[in-house]
């Protein structure tokens, strides 16, 4: 009997408290349009609430990815390296790595990382790591960072040249032909 005398004294203490504070304010459903959108229009009209990373401005947009399929950069990625296989793909993170890959040659395989640092069609957005991997026997292999050699400028020259291709293509849909009447 103790314990639920406690606990009532408890709820009540709780509820004068909040009240007393003017914490619990009652809503009058008549003030505030039942459209979520227009909600929350009118809440940050009024600056109640927050908004997590708002405000956060990064230069140039670092950072601030698009979705996939609209961002030209990470689907001429995938066009370029469509015959390796992709270990980890983090969009977010602006990160694509790929398994190892060997063509012919058994003992050789490489792997490639595409890192992303702008959505800006630019040659510094875009870094290419290459890695070499060499087995002469299963037991025995040599990993090498290669991301100096001239191929992963290659594919970086070739990424930044399908993405601007596509960037092209989307111009061109997204532009409207006007037609002017002459009299």
């Amino acid at each position: 009997m103790l314990k639920y005398i406690k606990i009532y004294t408890f709820i009540i203490i709780t509820s004068f408290v909040l009240y007393s504070c003017n914490l619990y304010r009652p809503v009058d459903a008549k003030k505030f349009p039942p459209e979520p959108e227009k909600r929350v229009a009118k809440n940050i009209e009024e600056g109640r609430g927050f908004r997590l990373m708002d405000g956060i401005s990064k230069k140039n947009n670092v950072g601030s990815f698009e979705f996939a399929n609209a961002n030209p950069l990470w689907r001429a990625s995938l066009d370029v390296i469509n015959f390796m296989p992709l270990l980890s793909v983090d969009y977010g993170g602006g990160l694509i790595i790929t398994d190892w890959y060997s063509g012919e040659n058994n003992q050789d395989s490489i792997k490639l990382t595409i890192q992303f640092l702008s959505n800006e069609i630019r040659s510094d957005a875009v870094e290419v790591k290459m890695f070499k991997k060499n087995c002469p026997s299963q037991d025995d292999c040599i990993v090498k960072d290669n991301s100096n050699a001239s191929i992963t400028n290659e594919i970086k020259i070739a990424i930044l040249t399908k993405a601007a291709e596509f960037q092209n293509d989307t111009t061109q849909k997204n532009t409207k032909k006007y037609r002017v009447k002459t009299n």
